[in-house]
């Protein structure tokens, strides 16, 4: 578990990485002196770094979706899997009256909600660096760009307007947000199970 939690880690920063890079490149671009006369060659010099942030943006998504397309069964069995095992040991931890079992059942639970915890972080990290490129597009003086260059630019900001998400399973947006209410839901699923088990 901790083995596979750290290679997908990984992958999730490589794909932040990619992220910042095609921030950078856009920044890069437009650092040229807009209130100058540009020439041609300085048009061409913006246009290709645009380009290949443009890019690098489309690949590092691609990236993500079929590296997620690849994993789409196994993520929808580990979440349910979390969700059933934590359920149980909190049902287990009620029942226990030894403190050597407790103490061993309330480090399971941790390592599971740690997990979920980390996970949840690191696809949250990945939808903030999306969101950062097109801060940085907002940010840049494009308002002062050449005609052609502020269309570019347009379609970048037009494109940020739709959510980027990393989508588990076919059915879990991961995210913050997600996990807290995916251990919201842990616990309800706990009194249910709690309840029926005294009656």
């Amino acid at each position: 578990m901790v083995a596979t939690g750290t290679m997908l880690i990984a992958y999730f920063k490589h794909i932040c990485g990619m992220f910042s890079i095609a921030s950078f490149r856009i920044k890069k671009a437009m650092a040229i002196n807009m209130q100058q006369d540009i020439n041609e060659e300085q048009m061409v010099i913006i246009y290709k770094r645009i380009i290949c942030a443009i890019d690098i943006h489309r690949k590092a998504i691609k990236f993500s979706q079929v590296f997620l397309k690849s994993f789409e069964g196994s993520f929808f069995c580990l979440i349910a899997a979390g969700m059933i095992c934590v359920s149980s040991t909190l049902v287990q931890i009620i029942s226990y009256n030894s403190t050597g079992q407790l103490v061993l059942q309330l480090i399971y639970i941790s390592v599971l909600y740690m997990y979920m915890f980390l996970s949840n972080y690191t696809a949250q990290d990945i939808t903030d660096h999306n969101e950062y490129i097109f801060a940085t597009v907002y940010n840049v003086e494009w308002y002062v760009a050449p005609l052609h260059i502020q269309k570019m630019i347009l379609f970048l900001l037009q494109k940020g307007t739709k959510a980027f998400h990393l989508i588990l399973g076919g059915i879990f947006i991961a995210s913050m947000e997600s996990a807290a209410t995916l251990m919201g839901t842990s616990i309800s699923y706990f009194t249910v199970l709690y309840s029926t088990s005294t009656k």
